[in-house]
């Protein structure tokens, strides 16, 4: 594991924030590193509002998109609303769809099976539309490089409006409007929404064009915060104040939905890290076992106990999801080690029977164990489908591009992509990608790291310090829970391992006879010899709150210690 200090910034400008401010050095510094150098800049940071989102005609075509949905509903056509399977897919499309819903009836949704049409806009879907007379289609978190599609789509009279985040090609679609603030031309002033937060924007315009303000759309917040939490995009800008105000409706008065996913969590405020991990996975999995259109159902039905009927079953996807996870990466494991699979620089496995909807996780999982560019491969019809992860700072996109010879598609971001090859070409492009990441990736990114933003001494954590870090929630892309190092430590004799298999770590430490802390450490259990005997060591670590028997404690989450 590597230890990285972030680079300090400059001392004048940390000083005359602190002034500024009336903080201590400590959280100007960290103030600074996350790009934010001013008064105003800070007050926004600490104090978003609603008033900070910006006009959403700002957005390149937006005019166009509500001009043709406008038409659309004088004219009692019928809309369908289509977006992707996964979470940022399925709350774009409930988030769209209700509010559309919510004063003109003729509008449907569609979800693409992950199967049977893979990702993005399916002329399947656009049979649908035209078997079903449905003449405006909106697409969410999906289409800007559905050109083709598109087309398809036009010459049976049916018109197309593009809501989508991710990076267009060289030609657009000849949709009528285009929504990506990616758009080489469009000039938004912020380009890192996720697809529901495109989505966002359009019902804002057409708020703002039915004298509603955008007060009226808070409860739909919900939806946007809980894609921003799954998709991961950066939280800043608009994605911090959507996320911050649809947090609060989540722990307020969520849609029955997403409230029947969350009522048996014993706490009482979620946070981001909740979202991810707890309302996210369950709302993937219906895409991922069964179809996403359940998934829409849920998040869109009004009825407490129909949403608990429709949460139960989710719950069981996810249930599934988690033993075939739990299997296929142990199968995978047991391939790398007997056939030594891992090369130097990569993980390339195969299996034709794994499960198509979880081979993504089971990546991510071996990225985790062996901490390379790793790929699954599965059979899918007469091809292979694959998921690819990727460490820290190295973009597997552009290594999937320079094999593109031997795939049939890809398509995907830095860290994560997709792709379908014929069986024939997987050994050759399984060499030209160890090939390709050997030749490209710094040596260091094969090795974890732990990015540390400011080395402290114990006697600098106090309450007023704990009480401003948790305002600089939520946590997210560029706005990382801040980590410290601090040097030097003693445990007090406590320390011992917890956990069914003493897997964690549990102990109090002190510096030079400081006030100490209690501290937890997950999965560091293995290095429990290193503190005994008030050996001194280094640790890396955040600083969390733990509530204990009603009693609320400042307590240090390790992250490493050495």
């Amino acid at each position: 594991m590597r230890w990285t200090l972030q680079p300090k910034p400059s001392s004048e400008k940390v000083k005359a924030l602190a002034a500024e401010l009336k903080v201590d050095e400590l959280i100007a510094m960290l103030l600074v590193q996350r790009g934010i150098e001013t008064f105003e800049a800070a007050r926004q940071f600490f104090r978003p509002s609603l008033s900070d989102l910006h006009d959403p005609y700002l957005m390149k075509d937006m005019d166009k998109a509500v001009v043709r949905i406008e038409t659309a509903i004088a004219n009692a056509e019928n809309i369908l609303v289509f977006g992707d399977y996964d979470v940022d897919g399925t709350t774009a499309v409930s988030l769209v769809s209700s509010y559309l819903k919510s004063f003109y009836h003729n509008v449907a949704t569609y979800i693409p099976d992950r199967y049977n049409e893979g990702y993005g806009v399916s002329y399947q879907g656009i049979d649908f539309a035209d078997d079903n007379g449905f003449t405006l289609i909106i697409a969410l978190d999906c289409g800007i490089k559905s050109i083709d599609h598109v087309a398809y789509a036009k010459a049976k009279n049916i018109d197309f409006i593009i809501c989508d985040h991710h990076r267009p090609g060289d030609t657009l679609p000849e949709a009528v409007a285009v929504l990506d603030p990616k758009r080489a031309d469009c000039t938004y002033p912020y380009d890192e929404l996720c697809g529901c937060g495109v989505g966002f924007k359009l019902i804002q315009a057409l708020a703002q064009n039915r004298n509603q303000t955008v007060e009226d759309l808070v409860p739909y917040l919900d939806l946007v915060a809980t894609a921003i939490a799954a998709d991961i995009v950066p939280m800043t800008g608009e994605n911090r104040v959507l996320a911050k105000f649809g947090l609060e409706v989540i722990n307020s008065n969520p849609r029955p939905g997403i409230k029947a996913l969350v009522q048996n969590v014993k706490k009482k405020t979620l946070t981001i890290t909740d979202v991810v991990f707890i309302i996210a996975p369950r709302i993937n999995a219906a895409g991922r076992i069964k179809h996403g259109n359940e998934a829409v159902a849920l998040l869109t039905e009004y009825d407490l106990e129909q949403a608990e009927f429709f949460a139960s079953e989710i719950e069981q996807h996810n249930s599934d999801r988690k033993d075939l996870d739990k299997q296929i990466t142990a199968e995978a494991l047991s391939q790398i080690t007997e056939n030594e699979e891992t090369k130097k620089f990569t993980t390339v496995v195969y299996q034709e029977n794994w499960h198509k909807g979880v081979i993504g996780i089971v990546a991510s999982r071996l990225t985790e164990t062996y901490y390379r560019p790793t790929i699954v491969f599965t059979k899918s019809g007469d091809k292979l489908a694959a998921s690819a992860r990727s460490v820290k700072d190295f973009d597997i996109y552009n290594a999937l591009e320079s094999c593109a010879e031997h795939l049939e598609q890809f398509g995907g971001h830095m860290y994560a992509a997709g792709m379908t090859l014929k069986e024939e070409n997987y050994a050759a492009f399984k060499e030209a990608f160890e090939r390709t990441v050997e030749a490209t990736i710094h040596p260091d990114l094969l090795t974890p790291e732990i990015a540390v933003d400011a080395e402290i001494n114990l006697t600098d954590i106090n309450e007023k310090l704990v009480r401003i870090l948790n305002q600089f929630e939520p946590f997210g892309p560029q706005n990382m829970t801040p980590v410290f190092m601090t040097k030097g430590l003693k445990d007090s004799g406590y320390a011992k391992g917890i956990g069914a298999d003493e897997d964690h770590l549990k102990l109090y430490v002190k510096q030079n006879n400081s006030q100490g802390f209690g501290a937890i450490g997950f999965g560091l259990g293995k290095k429990l010899d290193l503190v005994k005997n008030q050996q001194p060591f280094d640790a890396v670590y955040c600083i969390d709150e733990n509530e204990f028997n009603g009693k609320v404690s400042v307590q240090l989450r390790l992250k490493d210690i050495r």
